[in-house]
């Protein structure tokens, strides 16, 4: 790109090339005050302004009117296409081509998320847009709108409770918490694990604080429980295989457990008491409402993954 030096500019008031095109066109100053709606004064007064800027006549009143100078001739080579460009700029509609695009797109979103969804969205981007790729960073409710906010991402997924005025939040599907164990090592009387089962093993957390209780311990203590976390993390990368070789149970979102049962062969079954619900959602910078690029990715996924809750 090349270098473009402001100050050049100072002395030069760019609606005055309008002003220019006009008269190059009608070669009189009433019909060019005319055709840019303004009066005839303030016409002569643009032209003055214009000749000082550029230090030239540009126009010479003659017998056939306000004649171009050959400097005026010269710069209209020059500024006619840049007017024209400008229009056309200004007046197209930006289009994007999953088939042929070439685009990096930047989604934050936690390691579960990624986990459940990219492999399906991968597929489809395989299929639909093959020059399309995707960089994953971690991010959760607490710093993807601000990764947003620096341009760090171009889309969030995840559970946002609130969402900024300058942001766009779109709905993708509910969850609920399921504790997720190995059958082999956790006996159980039936399919769904009663809540004597339940405290009865230890537990591994997901923390996004790392911490070594959370929502489910709350829960349990508003009831007079208490069960025994013995590791936690904020991956969820690393539960289902240490609940493989022991007999733990972990707690976690439908769309996790479903990933993991498929996968490794795990037993999920609802909790023993009650827990809210929320609701994936993608969320993404209001500033990039006319970027079609992220408009079509926001589509592809809510085509995907909206309303079909992953249980």
């Amino acid at each position: 790109m090349e270098y473009i030096n402001e100050s050049d500019f100072r002395r030069l008031d760019l609606n005055l090339l309008l002003v220019f095109h006009a008269l190059l066109h009608e070669r009189s100053v009433t019909r060019a005050a005319q055709r840019l709606f303004i009066g005839q004064p303030a016409l002569s007064g643009a032209l003055k302004r214009l000749r000082a800027a550029l230090g030239d006549e540009l126009f010479v009143r003659t017998s056939h009117g306000m004649t171009p100078t050959p400097r005026a001739l010269e710069l209209a080579r020059v500024i006619e296409p840049l007017l024209l460009s400008l229009q056309q700029a200004l007046h197209a509609q930006p289009a994007f081509d999953p088939a042929t695009a070439k685009r990096v797109f930047r989604i934050g979103l936690s390691d579960a998320l990624e986990v459940a969804l990219m492999p399906q969205l991968m597929q489809r981007l395989s299929e639909q847009a093959p020059g399309v790729r995707l960089i994953a960073r971690a991010a959760d409710r607490t710093n993807a709108p601000g990764m947003l906010d620096a341009a760090e991402i171009e889309l969030a997924v995840g559970v946002f409770i609130e969402c900024a005025a300058w942001h766009r939040q779109r709905a993708l599907f509910g969850w609920h918490f399921v504790c997720v164990y190995n059958a082999a090592l956790v006996k159980t009387r039936g399919k769904r694990i009663t809540l004597q089962e339940y405290l009865h093993h230890p537990h591994l957390l997901t923390s996004f604080s790392a911490d070594l209780s959370g929502l489910v311990d709350d829960l349990l203590g508003e009831q007079g429980h208490a069960r025994q976390v013995v590791f936690s993390s904020r991956n969820f990368a690393t539960s289902p295989f240490i609940v493989r070789q022991m007999p733990a149970i972990t707690t976690v979102p439908t769309f996790a457990a479903a990933t993991w049962r498929d996968a490794l062969g795990l037993a999920v079954s609802p909790l023993p008491f009650e827990t809210p619900s929320y609701e994936v959602s993608l969320l993404w910078a209001a500033a990039h409402d006319g970027d079609p690029g992220l408009k079509w990715l926001v589509s592809l996924m809510a085509e995907v993954f909206g309303g079909k809750p992953v249980n």
